[in-house]
């Protein structure tokens, strides 16, 4: 198993991070940590940690000061950036210190999916050791950059789908259209749509509030939920 720490200072999106990595075979969570300092703790205690996906924005240091820390703690962990971050600059430290890959958020599971998949396919090349031909070196460099997977039906966007579902998924309650609408800073239309869509591939609930007079609102839970 590819042992894998999850690093993001929201403790909800960490823990969905957490629930998308488990459900990936051969990968497995071995801890969550929540700022920077717990995560160096992580690293120094933890018996394995094979693979960090790491946030940038932490309360106490970026993600990046503590992948450098790491280098100099000589902990050679590979790291996979799962972050808002997308100006330039970020994302070429990234590349300078050593990240395998950079992830925007917000992102859907198959998203992350692939990024695994495509790290666990490196590391079974990289396990049979011996010399490389120019081939060999090829397919190990370009190991990380296929292509994102097609989830959504034409005219979708992955990030709308990705706001409506984590605003779902972090509720206490059935929403309505509107009241995503509002969370996400979307149209009602646009959310509906999202909603129905996620309700006929089974992820979302639909519930139905009945007020005293007139039709009965609309509400979505996720369906995960019970």
């Amino acid at each position: 198993m590819i042992e894998v720490l999850v690093v993001d200072d929201d403790t909800r999106v960490a823990r969905v991070n957490a629930a998308y990595v488990g459900k990936v075979p051969g990968f497995h969570v071995a801890a969550e940590a929540h700022n920077a300092a717990e995560a160096l703790h992580r690293l120094e205690t933890l018996p394995r940690i094979d693979l960090v996906l790491m946030d940038h924005y932490l309360p106490d240091d970026t993600g990046l000061a503590v992948v450098q820390e790491m280098r100099r703690r000589g902990h050679q962990t590979d790291v996979i950036m799962v972050t808002a971050a997308r100006d330039v600059s970020t994302v070429q430290a990234a590349m300078r210190h050593g990240a395998l890959q950079y992830l925007v958020k917000p992102f859907a599971f198959a998203g992350l999916r692939q990024k695994l998949e495509a790290y666990a396919q490196l590391r079974r090349t990289l396990d049979g050791g011996g010399e490389a031909e120019q081939a060999e070196v090829d397919r190990i460099f370009g190991a990380l950059s296929a292509p994102s997977e097609p989830g959504l039906p034409k005219g979708h966007s992955p990030t709308t789908a990705e706001l409506v579902r984590q605003s779902l998924m972090s509720a206490e309650g059935p929403l309505s259209a509107q009241e995503i609408a509002e969370r996400t800073g979307v149209s009602r239309q646009t959310a509906q749509r999202y909603l129905k869509l996620l309700e006929r591939t089974g992820r979302a609930r639909l519930t139905l509030k009945y007020g005293d007079a007139g039709r009965p609102e609309h509400r979505y839970v996720w369906a995960t939920r019970g």
